[in-house]
């Protein structure tokens, strides 16, 4: 075992009264604690959270040792940028990590030329790190004199210039355990352990329609009026999902070795009755193999509760009858399987094509059908009702809105009662990530008709001109 003289905080964002695990976060602190000579922890901070509290706290743990404080999964918060750059003043060495860190750190694209776009968050934070979390380890092994030597890192050169070093391959070698004790929140201003009641699997990186790039048409947003002859639409070649800043980071990877999957089952805490705690099975595409992972968990003499799973409703037709096998086998050992998120985003198809979702209305609904049907031959063992805990996606407002698609949208939301069962308590407005595909849409608009959108933190306010 390495004997631990150091001292490492990852900062992550977090819902208040939560207590659902962070994959991402708690697999580098696993990796850290693991592999090198720093006690890593995750501190899940909400939007409540008091930052001077927060300092009080890290003062308390770090005590006289050097401050090294990583950030994750920030969610765009302007706040813990802020905080980053309080404590990198400071005299903290702070990291920026997680999906998207190298071109937050970067900036947008061009801003230089244009500058009121997104500047980046080189002077907030120490370096970033994209890619897989061991690239952490010969980083902190080292005094840092020279980046130049590290994969997956960004760093600002003696020049102030910035330069973004290329990630290293994904390792399932190092995908294969996590520690779910590592979770912290900020409770009389010092950290709490914080017991995970919901958890993850890994068995895919990114999702698979990502993989092929196309070439798209988006229309322009309603408020901008087209100047001139040129066609009312942008074409931009896209990964993906046109507003997922997460397939422009990842794409898709490939699945991860059955080795590392046993081990992440192992490693998965027990409920009180012995089985272990509900996870979401990170998996794009999950119906194909999840009878395997109920198949696996027998091999190890585990026994399961709940297996949450986010999918498209492309994925779910074509899966339909995988999942009624993992069903019969759900229902004979007591195990709930729970469609936490289905991607439906929108019910009208020009919002759709705009969103290159790959589906279409009818789809959508013909999985709504599918699910409802399914419902009652499972009755306890399936689940997708928002009471149940699900929280389907559906995105509004959109730059696309207008008096039409609101007339459609309400109409099939009436027709096929959509209210009673899948939609979510609150939609969720479309948000524009400075890397993702919508954003090189924007820019193309904003040179053709010579406007500015506005940057809210790290991503472009579609609905307001500057």
């Amino acid at each position: 075992m390495i004997k631990k003289t150091k001292k490492l905080v990852i900062i992550t964002g977090y819902f208040t009264g939560e207590s659902y695990g962070l994959l991402g976060p708690q697999m580098a602190a696993t990796i850290i604690n693991d592999h090198t000579d720093h006690e890593a922890i995750v501190v899940g901070i909400t939007n409540e959270d008091d930052k001077q509290d927060l300092k009080t706290a890290l003062n308390r743990y770090f005590k006289d040792r050097q401050k090294v404080v990583g950030f994750s999964s920030l969610g765009g918060r302007p706040d813990l940028f802020d905080f980053a750059k309080d404590l990198k003043d400071g005299g903290a060495v702070t990291i920026l990590a997680g999906p998207q860190a190298g071109p937050d750190y970067k900036g947008e694209i061009d801003w230089r030329t244009y500058p009121h776009r997104f500047k980046g968050l080189s002077d907030y934070f120490s370096f970033a790190l994209h890619g897989p979390a061991q690239q952490i380890i010969p980083v902190l092994a080292s005094g840092r004199d020279d980046m130049s030597k590290f994969e997956g890192v960004s760093y600002k050169d003696k020049k102030n210039r910035i330069i973004e070093n290329l990630a290293a391959p994904w390792d399932d070698g190092y995908l294969s355990k996590v520690d779910w004790q590592t979770l912290h929140v900020l409770k009389n201003a010092a950290f709490e352990p914080l017991t995970v009641t919901t958890a993850q699997i890994l068995q895919q990186i990114g999702c698979q329609y990502a993989a092929k790039e196309r070439q798209i048409s988006i229309d322009y947003p309603g408020g901008v009026k087209k100047k001139g002859s040129q066609p009312s639409f942008i074409t931009i070649c896209q990964k993906g999902c046109s507003f997922c800043d997460v397939a422009a980071d990842k794409g898709y990877l490939g699945a991860v070795n059955e080795v590392a999957i046993k081990e992440q089952l192992l490693s998965l805490p027990e409920s009180p009755d012995g089985r272990k705690i509900p996870f979401e099975l990170i998996n794009e595409s999950p119906l194909f193999k999840l009878v395997r992972i109920l198949e696996l968990a027998d091999e190890l003499s585990l026994e399961l509760s709940q297996i949450n799973l986010t999918l498209r409703a492309d994925y779910l037709l074509k899966g339909l009858q995988p999942l009624e096998e993992a069903l019969e086998i759900a229902q004979k050992k007591d195990i709930r399987i729970l469609l936490s998120s289905i991607g439906f985003e929108s019910f009208d198809d020009t919002i759709l094509k705009n969103l290159n979702k790959g589906v279409n209305r009818q789809q959508n609904l013909d999985a709504i059908k599918a699910i409802r049907e399914l419902k009652p031959k499972y009755p306890a063992h399936f689940g997708y009702l928002k009471e149940e805990g699900a929280n389907h996606g559906f995105i509004h407002p959109t730059p696309w809105d207008n008096r039409e698609t609101s007339y459609e949208t309400n109409k099939i939301i009436s027709m096929y009662r959509l209210s009673l069962d899948i939609l979510p308590n609150h939609s969720t407005p479309l948000i524009i990530h400075h890397a993702s595909g919508l954003a090189d849409w924007i820019r193309q608009i904003e040179l053709r008709e010579n406007i500015e959108f506005e940057r809210v933190g790290t991503t472009i306010g579609w609905w307001q001109t500057t």
